[in-house]
């Protein structure tokens, strides 16, 4: 049935309802609209924008579902961190086992959903069943990855105290969870379903990692807030991101024309990118070893083991006030570290 026809009939089966109860002729709650004049205004507009509206839809993708989904991964994969109960080894076995269960369940479903979103009605249930298999089976990689993150942050940041604090509380290390798993559904080809998990970690961390980014072994975000990462971003082993990091597009015009096109940085190995630091351009390569301070704005390759820094800014104080003349320095300001 076509949302069309389908807004027709909700709109007779308001004005029915209108008539018997009366409640939209009183137009003393609505302005200068009645209840009943602002409903079929309202659906006036669906009419108009059906691309926005989503009627008698069988199976819905929602953040709800989105973000139990991330809550299950994140037990099987943090065994015994996030889990209701304590885990013991002689029934670790069964406590997996009942999980996978729940998690194959919900993404066959969460899947099916995604597929049938985009049209692929016929064989979406079948496909779903497949592509959760063979995303399930990938946990094992995608745990032996995110161990090397947790290992980058505890030696990257001495405000670390162990690696249960940065499991429990690190912001950066839950949302490079969540973009490991959502890149593997994206590489399985899964619509939408990759994209809301990424996205429901934004909203939960600030920081914004698409599914299609690829990021090698032991990388470190820390702090987090505003950091950008964008879809054909390249991130090698052992990068190191500090809060406020652009790596993005160096055009958005003629958009129909970029889809599918390298658009983003390649970051090569050992790279270290201070907060603020804004880099564009999918031709753009940071080479290995390179260290980039705080603010620099970079749309051209940086070759390998350089030191990229903006000129320190000068820094003036009035007369009036106490100590003025004492003499003030500062190093190089990129290099310092929250």
């Amino acid at each position: 049935m076509s949302a069309q026809i389908i807004v027709r009939k909700v709109v007779s089966n308001v004005r029915t309802s209108a008539l018997s109860g009366g409640v939209f002729d009183d137009a003393s709650n609505g302005g200068d609209l009645s209840i009943r004049g602002l409903t079929d205004a309202i659906l006036e507009s669906y009419r108009e924008e059906e691309s926005i509206i989503k009627i008698e839809a069988k199976n819905r993708l929602g953040d709800a579902a989105v973000g139990e989904l991330i809550e299950k991964l994140r037990e099987l994969i943090f065994a015994g961190f996030f889990s209701k109960k304590s885990l013991k080894s002689d029934s670790i076995e069964y406590y997996v086992g009942e999980l996978l269960e729940a998690l194959s369940y919900q993404l066959r479903k969460q899947i099916a959903c995604a597929l049938q979103s985009i049209g692929r009605e016929d064989d979406a249930v079948k496909e779903a069943g497949d592509v959760t298999g063979a995303f399930l089976s990938r946990i094992p990689d995608v745990r032996r990855l995110l161990a090397t993150d947790v290992a980058a942050f505890y030696d990257g940041d001495p405000a670390a105290r162990s690696p249960e604090e940065i499991i429990l509380s690190y912001p950066g290390i839950y949302a490079i969870m969540v973009s490991r798993l959502a890149h593997e559904l994206h590489m399985l080809g899964v619509p939408l379903l990759p994209r809301m998990m990424t996205e429901y970690a934004h909203s939960r961390t600030g920081i914004d990692i698409h599914p299609g980014a690829t990021i090698g072994h032991h990388f470190f975000i820390d702090h987090g807030t505003g950091i950008v990462v964008g879809e054909t971003t390249v991130i090698g082993n052992y990068v190191k991101i500090y809060q406020g990091v652009t790596l993005g597009a160096l055009s958005t015009r003629d958009v129909q024309t970029l889809r599918g096109v390298k658009r983003h940085p390649t970051v090569e190995d050992h790279v270290t990118i201070y907060s603020g630091a804004s880099i564009f351009g999918g031709d753009t390569i940071i080479g290995e070893g390179v260290v980039i301070g705080s603010n620099a704005f970079i749309t051209k390759s940086v070759p390998g083991n350089t030191r990229v820094s903006v000129k320190n800014p000068e820094l003036q104080f009035r007369e009036s006030l106490p100590m003025c003349n004492v003499e003030f320095s500062q190093d190089e300001f990129w290099d310092y570290v929250i």
